[in-house]
Parts: C-alpha cells; structure tokens; sequence
C-alpha cells in the first residue's frame, strides 16, 4: 500500500543541520533530475516532492531510483511548508513551475520562514519586483536564476569580455522544439551586450529585412532561432572584424548539466536575507 504521509526525511542518520529541499515541480524532468541531485549532495536532504502529476507515487519511483525513497508527490504545498516548519530546520524550496504562480509560491515559502530557488523560465521582471520588495520586507532568501547552467553563465560572461573588442556580433541559437523565440538565454546575452554603451552592426544596411534575424535592445544584436528536430540546445554569439571571426559556443545535451548550478544555489540562497538575480553573482 502506498505511503500518503506529507513527507518522510531520506534517512533517520540524516543530520539534523542538513539543509531540508523541498521541489515544487517535481515530476518534470528537471524535476526528477533535481531529485536525484540533492539525494546525492552532502549537506542536504529531500523532504518533500510537490506537484499535480502522479500524486501519491513515491518520487523515487518517479525518477527510477533503484529504492523508493519513502516520499510520496504531494499536491498541496502548504501541507509541506507547514509539515517542515515545525521541524525548526533551514528549508528550501526549488520552485520549477509557472510564472503565473510563482509570486504565491515564494510568498507561501517566506511566511514559513524559508527560502526559495526561482528557476522559471519567461518570468516576468515586475513578478521579480514584487518578489524583490517581498523578501526585502521579510529578510527573507531568494535566487532568481533565469539559468541554471554554469556553461552558458561563462559564455555570457566571455561574451561581456569581448564585446569591448568587436563591434559586429550575432547570436544564433538552436533548439529541437519549437518554443518562445528568442529564448532566455539569448534575450539575457543580448541584454548584456547592450547595457555596455557599444554601438555593434552600424554598418548593416539591411536593418529592416526580417531574415536578417531579430533586433534585440538599442544597439543592434541580431539573434537567429533554429528549430530542427535532433539539434542540440546550443547558443553561439560571433563577433568579427575585417579579417577576423571570434566565436563562443556551448551546448546543452541534458537536463543534468544544470544540477550543479542547482547545488550551488541552494548553499547559497540559505545565507540570503533578500532577493538577488542571477546564479552569476556567486561564480
């Protein structure tokens, strides 16, 4: 018979100053790759699994574990906040839903006293605003990170470095699925170079052609979407100049490749007191 308790601690030896995670979301894929992650990460533990799919199975199950780990989904995360709380433990909660319920899911976490890991992708910059006056009131820890992946934080960081160099750059991203193009990683890369006061691409007299690629921002970046079944996520930013092409490139193959930024993050977010955004801050 089914477990149906709120939640159960991995193990009885765990530490009691083991950071306690709650995943909201976890049924997805990043979900049940983030399940694994924390189970495995020292300092830390799994206790509880949130989300509207397949309620009541164990998440262990789920995620193809070789043993159930004894916490069954839950689709109530006020049941878990309050179940945890009274444990007096630091918890954390890594929410992997919507940006339409986001703002009530750190709201519920900071009353609860905990902090919270926003990893939602299109999450709009006033739902970050209040969330940032929300913690700030509370004193309460949040990470927004609209990427989870260390590589690309690195290419948009070498990205920063040489735009003092060149004054001509495209992005071209591809994914195997069609989404909301362009996707985050370019808009954030594009943002980036734009708030640097560069001029790029003035000598591009064809501005107004639209498979020249999209214009993001006020200073001419032109980002390029492919989406073929079978490609790999990869994002390239090109830079050039007569003579010379400077290209930086990374992709992503697996869900996996974002569990250490997720490690990171949750150490970290334990010793906020407010909002910050951007896993970068802490590389």
């Amino acid at each position: 018979m089914m477990n149906t308790k709120p939640f159960i601690c991995c193990s009885s030896s765990s530490s009691q100053n083991n950071v306690k995670v709650i995943i909201n979301g976890a049924a997805k894929e990043i979900g049940r790759a983030a399940v694994i992650a924390v189970t495995k990460a020292r300092g830390m533990e799994l206790a509880a699994a949130v989300d509207s799919n397949f309620v009541g199975l164990d998440i262990g199950q789920v995620c193809d574990m070789e043993e159930p780990l004894e916490i069954p989904i839950i689709n109530d995360l006020t049941m878990v906040l309050g179940s945890i709380s009274q444990s007096k433990a630091t918890g954390v909660v890594i929410d992997f839903t919507d940006p339409s319920t986001v703002y009530d899911n750190v709201k519920q976490a900071t009353a609860f006293g905990m902090n919270s890991v926003v990893y939602v992708p299109r999450i709009k910059q006033e739902t970050v605003m209040a969330l940032s006056m929300l913690c700030e009131k509370a004193s309460t820890g949040c990470l927004v990170a609209p990427t989870l992946s260390i590589g690309s934080i690195l290419l948009q960081q070498a990205a920063i470095s040489a735009s003092f160099h060149y004054t001509n750059v495209e992005i071209v991203e591809s994914r195997a699925n069609p989404l909301d193009f362009p996707t985050q990683d370019a808009v954030q890369i594009a943002n980036n170079l734009s708030n640097l006061g560069q001029l790029y691409n003035k000598d591009d007299i064809s501005s107004d052609i639209p498979a020249r690629g999209q214009v993001l921002g006020e200073d001419g970046v032109r980002v390029h979407s492919l989406v073929l079944p079978g490609l790999p996520s990869s994002t390239s930013v090109y830079f050039s100049r007569p003579g010379e092409v400077y290209t930086l490139k990374h992709d992503i193959t697996d869900v996996q490749c974002l569990m250490p930024g997720l490690i990171l993050a949750i150490r970290k977010v334990v010793r906020l007191k407010n909002l910050v955004y951007g896993l970068e801050k802490f590389l």
